[in-house]
């Protein structure tokens, strides 16, 4: 298998990427990709965008919802199986696991006459994120994996081999 890596991922964040890459023979090179981060050579059908946790998500489904909506469509009109993986981590193992993730973003500490307390603040829910991706994977045919941010790489094998569990 040899890997096309979209030349916009950063080198530090993608470094443990490529060295599983490396320790599993797995040729790679780096060029920029129409759609996506990382493409087989042997299935162009289907290609990875690897988001770095589940904040990443949010924002692309809220103040980048266009442009991340326009990547579905471009996927989709071309043929192009898109799975979003997200390297979160901490319990979020599937889509189904959103519901009960509460966005570190919901609380704010402020100090009120001297004392600290923690307010509510408007942010994604959990449940709320669920029932938005459940609908793009369903109007765009795109999927969303989950895996552990040490896993990634042996996990974009598995997706681009073709063995991964949905």
């Amino acid at each position: 298998m040899t890997i096309q890596v979209d030349s916009r991922e950063k080198a530090r964040a993608i470094k443990k990427i490529l060295a599983t890459f490396d320790s599993e023979g797995v040729k790679y090179y780096i060029s920029k990709l129409w759609t996506g981060d990382y493409m087989s050579l042997d299935n162009p059908r289907l290609i990875i965008d690897r988001k770095q946790n589940i904040s990443e998500i949010c924002n692309n489904v809220t103040q980048d919802h266009t442009r991340f909506r326009n990547e579905l469509i471009r996927a989709q009109e071309n043929g192009i199986k898109l799975v979003i993986l997200c390297e979160h981590g901490n319990g979020i193992n599937s889509l189904q696991d959103l519901v009960f993730w509460v966005n570190p973003r919901a609380k704010k500490r402020v100090r009120i006459d001297g004392k600290w307390t923690d307010i509510d603040v408007k942010a994604m829910k959990g449940d709320v994120l669920y029932k938005i991706l459940n609908t793009l994977q369903d109007k765009y045919g795109c999927e969303f994996l989950f895996c552990d941010k040490k896993d990634t790489g042996k996990r974009i094998l598995e997706i681009l081999g073709g063995c991964y569990d949905t």
